[in-house]
């Protein structure tokens, strides 16, 4: 199943939004370093903060992609705490 996770680190206090259809796969991608280039590389303590379940990948994408414009730590919060701003995201998307 496609889906939009969110990670966070504790050691940088930072979120890191990306789509997927095998979470486990890839946190243990993002923790190991298996992407050289990425964002991720900087730390090795990343952790499932939240995941969105789509119904395809375009839809993931574009949930993956609207999270990223807010660019707000708060948003990314209340998407975990309010699942109601998650529904309407999978409605309009």
């Amino acid at each position: 199943m496609n889906c939009v996770y969110i990670l966070y680190s504790i050691s940088i206090d930072t979120f890191y939004i990306g789509e997927t259809v095998d979470i486990e796969k890839r946190l243990e991608e993002h923790n190991t370093r298996y992407y050289s280039t990425s964002f991720t590389k900087q730390v090795t303590d990343w952790s499932l903060y939240h995941v969105i379940e789509c119904d395809s990948r375009v839809q993931a994408r574009k949930i993956e992609a609207h999270i990223k414009r807010m660019k707000s730590k708060k948003y990314i919060q209340n998407l975990k705490k309010y699942s109601e701003i998650t529904e309407k995201l999978k409605i309009k998307y």
